[in-house]
């Protein structure tokens, strides 16, 4: 038996490399969302119409408590009876206040004449009759609310001259309105205007103030005929000759027209409570592009809506 030596034991070093750690990729994965989020939204907001955004704009200055509350609750009120309704088991009271006070916001007034007018102009489009009057009507936005005007022109009279008998188009056309403002609540006015083209016995006999008075009842009577209700009619009026359209010359066709006006709620207030003077917290008048008319500008728009008063 040979003897052995000892066994060789062979010892290698076992090298362990530092972990240089994973901190930055989560930042970097950080900031790659927040850049995506980024130019998603930038993009969202260079395709969104301008209603869109303003919804937007509305709904991120509600602020957090009330709309974790599902409204202005016992949360954010110091009244002892919850909702300020009659009834401390129910809301009804504080529903009706916030719909009023949300209702009365200019922004959601302005989305509201908007869809209105949409609306309009899409019933009018799909009717062969009435499309040929689409040029007759004129829409925009005034201190009083959203106007409606339906003018005249030498070929298609809205009514037979000198009289407040409406042609069967124009008939056709307020009984197709009728339905459409029932989806608003605003209360609605009617104005009659006429052109500078006396009667043979001036002012003394039937004169235009009768005319264009007659011409918005008769208005008014097709439009109840049509479907709306009689209550939302606030005020009829005429104006004869006394507010002729913007560069028109008195005696112009288009002068001859019924004008509707879908009132702001602050505006019907104000002619029910007949306030005199005072600001009465108007929104802002806006042009047919969508935006503040300057002084001067709303000044001249004030006048032509309301006339002599």
């Amino acid at each position: 038996m040979s003897s052995q030596g000892p066994p060789i034991i062979i010892r290698r070093k076992k090298v362990v490399h530092g972990h240089h750690g994973g901190s930055w990729k989560i930042a970097l994965a950080d900031f790659m969302t927040a850049l995506m989020a980024l130019f998603l939204v930038l993009w969202i907001l260079s395709s969104a119409t301008q209603e869109q955004r303003e919804g937007v704009a509305e709904y991120f200055s509600t602020p957090l408590l009330t709309a974790i509350a599902g409204g202005e609750k016992q949360a954010n009120t110091s009244n002892v009876i919850p909702g300020g309704g009659p009834d401390p088991t129910t809301t009804e009271g504080e529903r009706q206040r916030i719909d009023r006070r949300i209702e009365n916001r200019p922004t959601e007034m302005r989305r509201r004449f908007q869809d209105l007018r949409r609306r309009i102009e899409s019933a009018i489009q799909a009717d062969p009759v009435l499309r040929e009057l689409r040029n007759q009507l004129r829409f925009d936005t005034t201190r009083e609310g959203l106007r409606i005007q339906l003018v005249d022109t030498d070929k298609r009279p809205m009514f037979e001259l000198g009289s407040d008998q409406v042609a069967p188009y124009m008939r056709r056309l307020l009984r197709t309105l009728a339905p459409l403002l029932n989806e608003v609540p605003n209360p609605i006015s009617i104005s009659g205007h006429t052109d500078s083209v006396p009667y043979l016995g001036g002012l003394k006999g039937y004169s235009n103030w009768e005319l264009s008075s007659d011409r918005a009842n008769a208005s008014r009577r097709e439009l109840v005929a049509g479907g709306l209700e009689p209550d939302r009619l606030l005020r009829v009026a005429g104006m004869g000759d006394q507010v002729p359209m913007p560069d028109s010359e008195p005696g112009d066709a288009i002068n001859r027209r019924i004008s509707l006006v879908v009132l702001y709620q602050q505006v019907a207030d104000h002619i029910r409570n007949g306030a005199q003077g005072g600001d009465i917290g108007l929104p802002p008048a806006i042009n047919r592009q969508g935006n503040e008319l300057p002084t001067q500008e709303f000044l001249e728009g004030l006048r032509e809506t309301l006339g002599a008063q």
